[in-house]
């Protein structure tokens, strides 16, 4: 087999978007026949002892494409921290699969897991500006104002400004107010620190939609595997959204 790049055959075989490996192997955590990786090196699956964190990749899995209702108090990784768990606690499958994308600790909703790497390269990227659909919950009504400033972008606490974003009231009582909002990137916390810049306080925090794929009536901290359309449905979206964007860009 023709040598490849690390972070490909990484990426292939579940451990994450190539952005991801290539962290991994800068991190030190990758080696090819005894030896540390380098970054941009390349390696025949084939051929050559691949292990990451000591374990043998690998080189080829079933792929699982899962959709979870993320509960509060849950960490979007592999990994736990401070004691709290990780999202995959709620997965039981036999396949390595990684969380497409980031709910923070309390923000509850759909999460996608995967071990196509490909598939979650294209789904983070910027460039495919993936939508994304939420439900904020608020203490009070926010003004017209602030509305308006959510919808053309705001800069955040470290001088980074949001792109436009659909914000709707869907939902107002005397306790508390409910919005709907769709953005096409996916900044660290994005939502809460749009909220925050703007002067309103989050009481929760839903993720209802990426892409083509809705939560629907899923229960909270249950999972099901996507069907065949949903799986095909989400790579024609990242396609159509790559299209979009070029013309977009070449526009300009």
């Amino acid at each position: 087999m023709t040598k490849e790049r690390l972070q490909k055959i990484l990426a292939r075989a579940g451990y994450g978007s190539r952005r991801k490996c290539e962290n991994f192997i800068e991190q030190g955590r990758v080696t090819v026949n005894g030896k540390t990786a380098r970054p941009g090196q390349k390696a025949d699956p084939g051929q050559d002892d691949i292990r990451f964190d000591g374990k043998a990749i690998a080189p080829s899995q079933q792929k699982r494409y899962i959709l979870l209702n993320k509960p509060a108090g849950y960490l979007s990784s592999r990994r736990s921290q401070g004691g709290n768990p990780t999202v995959l606690a709620l997965v039981d499958v036999e396949e390595r699969v990684f969380p497409v994308g980031r709910l923070d600790l309390e923000s509850r909703g759909l999460l996608l897991l995967t071990n196509d790497g490909e598939l979650t390269n294209k789904i983070t990227h910027p460039r495919y500006e993936i939508e994304k659909e939420y439900l904020v919950t608020l203490p009070h009504a926010p003004t017209e104002g602030q509305l308006e400033a959510w919808r053309r972008g705001v800069v955040l606490e470290d001088g980074d400004r949001t792109q436009p974003a659909e914000v709707a009231l869907v939902a107002m009582s005397n306790e508390e107010s409910i919005l709907r909002v769709i953005i096409r990137e996916g900044k660290k916390r994005h939502i809460r620190r749009t909220a925050r810049a703007l002067g309103l306080s989050v009481i929760s925090l839903q993720r209802v939609r990426i892409g083509p794929l809705e939560l629907g009536n899923l229960r909270e901290g249950k999972w099901r595997q996507l069907k065949q359309e949903e799986i095909n449905a989400l790579r024609r979206g990242v396609r159509e959204q790559k299209t979009s964007s070029q013309r977009k860009h070449e526009g300009r």
